[in-house]
């Protein structure tokens, strides 16, 4: 049985839908990974084989001043899930970010790239990273700019204001890979089904800017707006931000057949079944 922690999010329901008879999932309040014994006890009782960790503090800007819950969620967690999984022989699944990456390559990151955050949620990631490793049968799965049917993203942002206006200013020397969940929990799925380990990438290929991105979206949904750029400094966000921070996802495609789909292609594919839904 693979365990889904977290299964309400974004991700978290997209796994469990993939998963069907093998997946279990539990969340708050059943499950609080920053509570030790919260954790034995749930993870005792259920004995998986796999326990993916879609539970995280991602709010970016508000790590800044929620340093302590920062650090909890998305690094402590990721420990005392490492001692337990250790204990009953399961593996653990973390998911992490592009944001461990300072964005100074100017090329894609590879698994092995140096991790110098900008920000506090890109250190408590790290610090979660660098927990996983208390369980050493695990596999780490970095991803970026995440958006699906089952939570607050950009591309409802975006689809929401489209509504209400006709010209936005959206970040335009931010340059990633728009990723869609269900894309990112195929990945994840494939690299299960393979068993592997250690650090992988995954996210849909090909990138863009936020502001192409924003446009990608209200062609794709026939909303007439005209979208202007700016620069991350005039954004002037609490949390700073890595401007180049492309993820290479080769060694997932090497490794497991699995090839995710270009960014634009899965925002064409969710936009459809988001009418349909």
């Amino acid at each position: 049985m693979i365990l889904v922690v977290g299964a309400n999010g974004m991700l978290g329901q997209d796994l469990m839908s993939l998963l069907g008879e093998r997946g279990r999932g539990v969340d708050l309040p059943d499950i609080d990974i920053t509570d030790m014994v919260s954790v034995q006890q749930v993870l005792t009782a259920l004995k998986p084989k796999v326990v993916i960790n879609c539970a995280a503090y991602t709010d970016v800007d508000g790590c800044e001043t929620n340093t302590e819950t920062a650090m909890q969620v998305n690094g402590e967690g990721v420990a005392f899930l490492g001692l337990v999984t250790r204990a009953i022989g399961a593996k653990l699944v973390q998911v992490s970010t592009d944001y461990v990456f300072d964005g100074s390559k100017g090329s894609p990151y590879r698994e092995d790239d140096l991790q110098q955050p900008l920000n506090i949620y890109g250190e408590s990631k790290l610090a979660g990273e660098l927990n996983v490793d208390i369980n050493p049968d695990n596999l780490l799965v970095r991803t970026q700019w995440l958006y699906g049917l089952h939570g607050k993203n950009f591309v409802e942002t975006m689809l929401k204001l489209g509504q209400e206006k006709t010209e936005l200013t959206v970040v335009d020397d931010q340059i990633g890979s728009p990723t869609w969940t269900m894309d990112l929990a195929r990945g994840i799925l494939a690299l299960i089904n393979k068993d592997c380990c250690g650090t992988y990438h995954c996210a849909n290929s090909g990138h863009t800017s936020w502001n192409g991105f924003a446009k990608a979206i209200f062609d794709e949904a026939g909303l007439p707006v005209q979208v202007l750029p700016m620069t991350t400094e005039q954004l002037n966000r609490p949390a700073r931000r890595p401007l180049y921070s492309t993820l290479d996802c080769s060694k997932l495609v090497a490794d497991t057949g699995f090839e995710p789909q270009s960014w634009h292609e899965a925002l064409k594919q969710y936009l459809t079944l988001r009418k349909e839904s």
